[in-house]
């Protein structure tokens, strides 16, 4: 059962020194029990009130690397339910089922395509994470493959494959790699539990029922393998949503040790829009890993971008650097745009002016990350803000020709932004569709 904030702080030694970060002991307290920090920042913490507080300072869902170096993924360590309630902090890795029936040169051909797929979005790189790589020949093939993608791919790998010994030897090639073991069963549990610990690699344990599930967690615990990842496996769609909501609800809001781990979903679907539609379905409830067969450039881009809106701070917008931005060589009587500094509105106002092909400067305001019509209406984007922001830019030392172009949308505060900033003022199109145009006919 977890602790309240009032069982815990009747634990901790009351000193209130703030060495923790908080202002009083009631308060970290109060954030141990949310699982939003951790036992270890409180100094002055008894040996005895630390074993009895272990539980509670452990987080709900265990934090699992994947992969090294610079294509590590942190997955799991979630704290709530829904994304409103506060944020999810570890956005899910996404990744490919390739299978060592593929002769060489296919092979590699579809992993150079693989590691093509980073995408830019709002100023943020989009990529995928993982190469699942399926067993379905002799074990020379299967590692062979693996060596493949070990040399050719710095993605995270997972071994899908029920032998034992065929696993043992693709794992000398994956040292230090934190690859996954797919997966622990009943009937091999000890077996791949051992290659696991051995290798220190994440272990997927599937099982088909909840019930099993818990039980096979707590043997694999028991033989000294925590980093664990929970497949339920193949399911139609509407039963697979409702046991990794179970999952995560017994894990989170139950504090059910057994079920602390994140999970994944291979889907084997070879249709690409019922994949995509299950994927997209499954990376907002409540997916960890998702490995996927087809990897068209425009599905994994839309499933890419579905991650991102989904692990993105739903209190905190984002954005861009409030600054004066270049786009081309412009040169002092070049056109210069104001825009907010939310980070879609830039981008497509960006996208636009580098259409047109007019090389132009683009003053993203500091509006905390709201788009026009928001920031207007919250008085963020108005013309005394406009004219500070001239002003603190050294606008007038960039242009020499004192016109600056708003959005249509706000064309109302033309007159009163002319008199605060001493700049002409001219009203841009409403839509940033618009902007191609208008910059080519601009005098």
């Amino acid at each position: 059962m977890a602790l309240s904030g009032l069982d815990i702080y009747k634990h901790l030694a009351k000193t209130n020194c703030r060495e923790c970060g908080f202002p009083t002991c009631l308060a970290f307290a109060m954030a141990l029990a949310k699982k939003q920090t951790s036992l270890e920042k409180c100094k002055h913490v008894s040996e005895e009130a630390r074993m009895k507080l272990e539980s509670a300072s452990l987080p709900p869902m265990r934090l699992i690397k994947l992969g090294a170096a610079e294509k590590e993924v942190e997955i799991g360590n979630e704290t709530v339910m829904f994304r409103h309630e506060e944020k999810f902090y570890h956005p899910a890795a996404i990744g490919f089922l390739l299978e060592d029936s593929l002769d060489d040169s296919k092979f590699k051909e579809k992993l150079e395509r693989i590691n093509r797929l980073k995408f830019e979005r709002v100023g943020q790189l989009i990529e995928v994470n993982i190469i699942a790589i399926k067993q379905t020949k002799d074990a020379g093939n299967f590692v062979n493959k693996v060596k493949l993608a070990s040399q050719s791919s710095d993605l995270a790998i997972m071994l899908v494959s029920d032998d034992a010994a065929s696993l043992g030897k693709a794992l000398e090639l994956l040292k230090n790699k934190k690859p996954i073991i797919y997966s622990a069963k009943k009937n091999n549990l000890e077996a791949f539990a051992r290659l696991a610990k051995e290798s220190g690699s994440n272990l997927v344990v599937s099982c088909d029922n909840l019930s099993d599930m818990s039980e096979l967690t707590a043997k694999i615990n028991s033989l000294g393998v925590s980093d664990l990842i929970l497949d339920t496996g193949s399911k139609p769609l509407v039963q697979k949503i409702q046991e990794l909501t179970q999952l995560r609800r017994l894990a989170l809001i139950k504090s059910f040790r057994p079920f602390g781990y994140p999970n994944m979903v291979l889907l084997e679907e070879n249709d690409l829009f019922r994949e995509l539609s299950a994927a997209s379905t499954l990376l907002a409830k409540y997916a960890n890993i998702l490995i996927i067969k087809n990897f068209e450039s425009w599905e994994v881009l839309s499933l890419l971008t579905l991650r991102q809106n989904i692990y993105t701070d739903p209190q905190k917008p984002l954005q861009v650097e409030p600054k004066i931005y270049p786009v081309g060589t412009p040169g002092e009587k070049s056109p210069f745009l104001v825009t907010t500094n939310f980070s879609l509105t830039y981008y497509t106002v960006l996208s636009e002016v580098e259409s047109s092909k007019v090389a132009s400067y683009i003053m993203a305001v500091d509006t905390e990350g709201m788009s026009v019509l928001t920031a207007w209406a919250a008085e963020k984007f108005n013309a005394e803000v406009i004219a500070k922001a001239l002003e603190k830019q050294n606008a007038k030392d960039v242009v020499k020709h004192n016109r600056v172009v708003i959005p249509g949308y706000v064309a109302a505060m033309s007159g009163d932004l002319e008199e605060k900033s001493n700049w002409k003022v001219l009203v841009g199109p409403r839509e940033a569709a618009g902007i191609t145009n208008y910059l080519r006919n601009l005098g």
